[in-house]
């Protein structure tokens, strides 16, 4: 295990040079604590876990101090917001510091959120609050514990700095971790801007550093493309399997790799509900859960777009076309585990819609169903679950059903326990377990949010005398406002 002082860095992305990104320093904030870290991200970068008591990592990652080899850069992309092409962004709160190279050969982006004014901050202070430091603090590293693919977090950092919001609220620092912070918005800002030789450097640069298998095939922009088709196909199913709510899917909110990203106004489903706006700013429910699906297909569209400088359009729409049928057979096969099934069948995709049919309006909690439904065998199981439903009939009709699907398994409940509990979490972070956390945070108590995090790391285990964070969320917690202000 490695300290603090002894990270080894290769700033790949900043010696592309000026015009994709700028040199900026971060702005420390004032008397800099520790809220909390994630020994499972530190151990990306083989940092000890020791390494987070020491005086020394509050002040790295509230910007008191850099390290020597470290180059911290603002870097400058676009994106479609909300359908609404905006020409100019860029990191407006946070820094690359630079890139770090693990014993197993890794590069890991050291990005610091909250770190003050960049040339792209847009009017604003360049700070995050305490409160949406936490927020992407948890939920990077629940999603991580859950299987989905996400960038990470190693820390939130507090203090005493004042920034104003709806209301007077204080500064935070989140250091997150992720292989590339590239978007499809940095594709696009070139593409629009008609920088064409900036577009294929780019280009070049994510190729030979995460895709670099592309560079083998005859069309190695094309190759590229259809692999991100394919990691997003692959995400957003994790996404809807899961109950996850993204909340912002922006263009420039849409890792090239493929990843959960720049979380904001996110929710998980507590009752079951397709159509979900969590975030109280979408009014027109554009980024609604049900919603999530065809708005990742007109992401890629966008991304496909930036990349008609390379591959013929014909070629980009018949990669784009493999978006679908494979976010499909994605979502499938996640729903067939999550209902403990073994084996496909044609009846399937049926036998899925109809169940999440019959949940619709009956208040049903989505993840504590799955969960419950493997305590016990099928039949005892639907009998105590029954009772959640409106439509009595026409769940008895569908349980009937579910328990002749499982009836080809002859591996017994034992068996099916298991493999159902490895794959339907207990605990979940729901929105009003973070605000509780949040709020003690913000009164100097950081115990509740440590262990919240510990429980959320372990997901699926059932961690005798942490019950309470499964529970179902009392009636006020179901209809938090959350928005994209941070």
């Amino acid at each position: 295990m490695k300290s603090l002082t002894d990270l080894t860095f290769d700033n790949r992305f900043a010696r592309l040079g000026d015009a994709f990104s700028t040199e900026v320093l971060p702005e420390p904030i004032a008397e800099p604590r520790l809220v909390v870290a994630s020994p499972a991200a530190m151990a990306l970068l083989d940092l000890d876990p020791a390494e987070a008591e020491c005086e020394e990592f509050a002040q790295l990652f509230a910007g008191h101090k850099l390290w020597h080899a470290a180059e911290p850069r603002a870097m400058v992309y676009s994106g479609h917001q909300f359908g609404v092409y905006n020409p100019r962004l860029g990191d407006g709160r946070g820094l690359l510091l630079g890139e770090v190279v693990n014993a197993a050969g890794e590069h890991w982006d050291l990005h610091l959120k909250g770190a003050g004014q960049t040339p792209y901050s847009r009017m604003g202070d360049g700070r995050a609050v305490l409160r949406s430091s936490i927020r992407e603090f948890l939920a990077s590293e629940h999603l991580h514990a859950l299987g989905i693919p996400t960038s990470r977090a190693l820390c939130v950092t507090a203090s005493n700095t004042p920034v104003w919001r709806e209301k007077k609220e204080s500064a935070a620092m989140l250091l997150r971790l992720a292989r590339s912070h590239v978007r499809f918005g940095h594709f696009e800002y070139f593409y629009y801007t008609r920088q064409p030789e900036q577009l294929k450097q780019l280009g070049e640069h994510v190729l030979h550093c995460h895709f670099p298998g592309c560079l083998e095939q005859e069309q190695p922009y094309l190759a590229l493309f259809r692999e991100v088709v394919e990691r997003n196909a692959a995400l957003i199913a994790h996404w809807q399997a899961y109950g996850f709510c993204h909340g912002v899917m922006n263009s420039d909110n849409m890792s090239i790799l493929g990843i959960t990203f720049d979380y904001g106004p996110y929710a998980f489903l507590d009752d079951f509900d397709a159509n979900h706006i969590c975030n109280h700013s979408d009014d027109s429910g554009r980024y609604s859960f049900s919603n999530q699906v065809p708005i990742a297909q007109w992401n890629l569209a966008a991304l496909g777009q930036a990349l008609t400088a390379f591959v013929e359009i014909e070629a980009l729409r018949e990669a784009l076309g493999l978006f679908l049928p494979l976010y499909q057979a994605h979502y499938l096969d996640l729903m067939r585990r999550r209902l403990g099934l073994t084996d496909a069948a044609e009846g399937d995709e049926a036998l899925i819609q109809r169940l999440l049919q019959l949940m619709q309006g009956s208040a049903v909690d989505y993840t504590n169903f799955f969960r419950a439904l493997g305590d016990s065998a099928p039949a005892q199981a639907l009998a105590r679950l029954r009772e959640d439903f409106v439509d009595l009939a026409g769940f008895d009709a569908w349980a009937a059903d579910y328990q002749a699907r499982c009836a080809a398994d002859d591996g017994g409940q034992e068996a099916r326990r298991a493999r159902m509990h490895g794959v339907n979490p207990k605990y979940i972070l729901r929105n009003y377990l973070a605000q509780q956390v949040i709020e003690a945070a913000e009164q100097g108590d950081y115990g509740p949010v440590r262990e919240l995090h510990a429980v959320l790391s372990r997901p699926f285990d059932e961690q005798p005398g942490m019950e309470r964070y499964a529970e179902r969320p009392p009636e006020w917690g179901k209809h938090l406002a959350i928005s994209c202000s941070s």
